[in-house]
């Protein structure tokens, strides 16, 4: 289904996918499954990626495109720096722009997803303008996709969601939405979803498989996720130990960009029956074991969550006036999935009336929403690459089966 025939040759179809991590690397872990979907699919994939080089992903049997790193220069994504701190400027954009456009070219490819991009990453406009005219003068026209999470960041500023939509009509074949439409709508955080709604697609969440549990038992795992932001959660946490008496095991995440003194003195406070680490690979195998998860409430750690069925206390990321995961853990809260901490109002006694509220072990209420995202993108994406090669008039397969005479 993922071949065409070229001069008698089987020839495998080709998808261009660029992500842009700005600060964590949700948006890398993500694209990365799907990536992988997409080649066990027959699909070959170039992932193209701008942010830090991050070990291990994007994974195995995918041609990987570095650009030249570029990062959030705040928490509220206000500015762009390169590795080095230094402010992104008009060489360096130059620089990537034709990188990009010249892995484009050479990927030749037959469908093109753009990571967040109409609804987010405007700071990357300066590569992706140039890039969506390169796809409109392509003959023949790659598809094009926009894959986007399943709550979008929202808009504040006059215009926006106009603009935002307009570039959806005008180039975008399809708007894969990764999440479920039973949990949350485009609707819920994008107020023009009505004027794009043909163009959207549910694929639901893109979670990992169910792993087996970790070789070692902690009954709470709180995680801080990359851990620039999180010494916070971790120092409250710590706190709120304290203030219950919790003789539980505790892992404590910090994240592998926690300040080294943060760290020390956050390691030198967590107490007999805790231990603090800078990162857990198997941090999704840690909560098949747990008793109870205290994170933020990140796409791609919800998604855990929800395989887990671990019991979840959540502090959503609400730095710079970001909303998503804050919608994401308050409708958690409201299926009984979640105990909800606001970012401004955490503090050891705030966490730990959660920590006490929260679901027993064991008596999480099971989950209905679709977590296998990833081979559904990329049956869409067959789905429409098929469409597109039919000819005019030609029935699809599904239409073909249910014409041929019945069996005696």
């Amino acid at each position: 289904m993922s071949d065409i025939i070229l001069s008698g040759q089987q020839v495998r179809k080709r998808v261009f996918f660029y992500v842009q991590h700005l600060l964590g690397i949700g948006h890398l872990v993500r694209a990365s499954r799907i990536a992988a979907a997409l080649h066990a699919a027959g699909l070959e994939v170039t992932l193209v990626t701008g942010g830090n080089a991050i070990e291990g992903f994007p994974g195995p049997n995918v041609h990987h495109v570095q650009l030249p790193a570029v990062l959030s220069s705040t928490t509220g994504f206000s500015g762009l720096v390169d590795e080095h701190g230094r402010k992104v400027d008009e060489r360096l954009e130059a620089k990537r722009t034709a990188l990009l456009l010249e892995a484009f070219h050479a990927a030749a490819p037959d469908a093109v997803l753009i990571e967040a991009f109409p609804f987010g990453r405007r700071q990357m406009r300066f590569e992706l303008l140039p890039l969506l005219e390169a796809i409109r003068a392509r003959q023949p026209k790659p598809l094009l996709f926009s894959s986007v999470r399943d709550i979008l960041q929202q808009n504040r500023k006059p215009g926006r969601d106009q603009e935002t939509a307009e570039l959806v009509m005008q180039h975008f074949d399809g708007v894969l939405m990764h999440g479920d439409e039973r949990f949350v709508r485009l609707e819920d955080t994008f107020p023009l979803a009505a004027a794009i709604a043909d163009k959207v697609h549910y694929t639901g969440l893109v979670a990992p498989d169910a792993p087996e549990p970790a070789a070692d038992r902690f009954e709470v795992v709180v995680s801080a996720g990359g851990g620039a932001v999180g010494a916070a959660l971790i120092e409250a946490a710590v706190d709120a130990r304290e203030q219950l008496g919790d003789r539980r095991s505790w892992c404590l995440i910090a994240g592998p960009n926690m300040p080294a003194d943060h760290f020390d003195r956050l390691s030198a406070r967590a107490g007999e029956g805790a231990v603090l680490v800078r990162f857990r690979k198997d941090f999704p195998s840690l909560l098949m074991n747990a008793e109870l998860s205290i994170s933020q409430a990140g796409y791609n750690t919800v998604c855990d969550l929800l395989r887990a069925r671990c019991a979840s206390v959540l502090v959503p990321f609400a730095s710079g006036g970001e909303t998503e995961q804050t919608v994401r853990a308050e409708k958690l809260e409201a299926l009984g999935l979640a105990r909800v901490v606001p970012e401004k109002a955490l503090s050891g006694e705030t966490l730990a009336k959660a920590i006490a509220s929260a679901q027993p072990a064991g008596t999480v209420p099971p989950v209905s929403l679709s977590l296998d995202g990833a081979a559904t993108t990329a049956r869409i994406i067959l789905d429409m690459l098929a469409a597109q090669n039919r000819p005019e008039g030609a029935p699809d397969a599904e239409t073909a089966a249910g014409e041929r005479p019945q069996e005696a």
